[in-house]
Order: structure tokens, then C-alpha cells, then sequence
């Protein structure tokens, strides 16, 4: 089966999403402190970090879905906050929570998607055929998205991301609750996607994935980017887990617990 993309076009030079300073406070919590990264063109590039580091907050700030309060996002050089429907016209998103319209089959909900973005009907109807075939959720035919398992939901929503084809995809865990064979077909997608020209940023927990799968990484600790570049160079010749653990300054001994044991009563 052919694919889906034609390859995206870079229209605003080498750097495909360029975060410079970027400020959010929820009250008197600073989530993400002037935070700074440029993910160049072509890359796959991981942002990891400890829970509650501000990686989705950083994320939803770059793909307009939270107002950030200092700093700029620009992808392809257009500013996503100065021009949002231009700089959105770029960008494939699969944030993380995402609510959607799940009273709807998955032919109905990719194909809705690709409509909002003002693609024609045959256009979009032929791509939302194809990137749920290749996804595997064809037989699930006329189910409702509501009735989906975690993965099936998490793959078409990530259907939703591709069928615009963008060109710069933003993944929250695109891997997860999904199965081990689904998992090497998106690896699959998304490395032809980013051969033909695109960028997809990827959030991720799973360590030998982001080392094995991404070009580039980030490591984000408490709001700031503690360290960023290709994988080889941040890894520095560790197991990226490992760096990680020393980077954000992960405990060296934890407190045992005792009481946990195996109980026969």
C-alpha cells in the first residue's frame, strides 16, 4: 500500500519548531521557567523528563493549546500565538488526555478531522481508508470510537494527527497502552514520514525507545532543559536511562520498605 504523505515542505528554514523563553505559572507554580529548545528539520526528536518536569505543559504552549505566559513557539518561522492558523496549518498534534468526538466510527472521526482542516472529501476519505488500514483498525468498522480499547483510541487519534500530513508532527506518548506490533508499524509510519522531510517531536516515558527510535533528545527537569542534542551526544556514551537518572538527579538509595513481604494470612 502506498503512503499516505506526500512529504511536507519546510517553509521557514532549517529549524522546524523554535521555543524561545517560554513562561507558565498555574498560581504560584512555576511549571515551565523560560524554557528554550530548537528541534531542527528532518529529526526525531524525544523530550523526556520525571513526571511533572513540564513536558506537556511545554508542549501544549508550542502547539497552541495553552497560552503561554512569557516566550514564543515558532514552527516553520510563523509564530504560533501571533499566527495561530497559519503556524497550525504545520502541525499534526496528539496531546495527551485528548477528548474527541467518540460518538463517532473511525472512519467518521479521521475523516472529520481531515475536513476541519479544509481538505476535500475524496481527498480525506482516501487517506482516513488507508491510515486505519495500515493502523489496524479497519475491522473495526462501524464501532463507535467510544467502545474502543486504549490502544485502538490512541491510534486514531494519532490518524487523526497524520492525515493532513503536517509538517511537524507533535506526539504526547504515542506508544502508549498500544501493543508491540502496532508500536513498530507507527515507528514504521513516522520514519518514512520524517525520511520524506518531516519533524515529529515525541514525549515519552520509555527510555530504550527514545534512545533506539529518536535522532535527537531533551532532557526537561523541573521547567528548564537540562540537557539537548542528538541522542549519541546527551547518552554520552551511557545507557540513556542512566544519564537521565544523573541528570535530574534521581535518589542514589530509596527507603526500604519492611512491611512488604509476602503474607500467608
Amino acid at each position: 500500500m502506498a503512503s499516505a504523505f506526500t512529504g511536507p515542505g519546510p517553509e521557514g528554514g532549517p529549524q522546524a519548531l523554535v521555543l524561545d523563553g517560554l513562561v507558565k505559572r498555574f498560581g504560584s507554580t512555576v511549571a515551565v521557567g523560560g524554557l528554550s529548545l530548537t528541534v531542527p528539520t528532518g529529526s526525531i526528536y524525544g523530550v523526556v523528563g520525571p513526571n511533572g518536569a513540564g513536558k506537556t505543559t511545554t508542549l501544549s504552549m508550542a502547539t497552541g493549546l495553552l497560552v503561554p505566559d512569557a516566550g514564543r513557539a515558532l514552527v516553520h518561522g510563523v509564530d504560533v500565538w501571533a499566527e495561530p492558523r497559519r503556524a497550525k496549518s504545520h502541525l499534526g498534534v496528539l496531546p495527551d488526555g485528548l477528548r474527541t468526538f467518540d460518538r463517532l466510527n473511525g472512519l467518521e472521526l479521521v475523516s472529520y478531522s481531515g475536513l476541519l482542516r479544509g481538505m476535500a472529501r475524496d481527498v480525506v476519505t482516501a487517506r482516513a481508508t488507508q491510515l486505519l488500514h495500515v493502523l489496524g483498525l479497519w475491522e473495526a468498522g462501524r464501532t463507535l470510537v467510544a467502545d474502543y480499547s486504549a490502544g485502538m483510541r490512541k491510534k486514531v487519534h494519532l490518524a487523526c494527527a497524520l492525515v493532513h500530513s503536517p509538517a511537524v508532527l507533535v506526539l504526547d506518548e504515542p506508544f502508549e497502552a498500544v501493543d508491540p506490533l502496532s508500536a513498530q508499524t507507527i515507528q514504521g509510519i513516522l520514519s518514512d514520514f520524517a525520511a520524506a522531510g518531516g519533524t515529529i517531536v515525541i514525549s515519552s516515558h520509555v527510555m530504550a525507545t527514545v534512545q533506539r527510535f529518536c535522532s535527537h533528545v531533551a532532557i526537561i527537569n523541573r521547567g528548564q532543559v537540562v540537557a539537548a542534542g542528538t541522542t549519541e551526544q546527551v547518552a554520552a556514551g551511557a545507557d540513556l536511562e542512566d544519564r537521565f537518572a544523573q541528570l535530574v538527579g534521581a535518589p542514589r538509595t530509596r527507603e526500604g520498605l519492611a512491611w512488604l513481604r509476602p503474607s500467608s494470612d
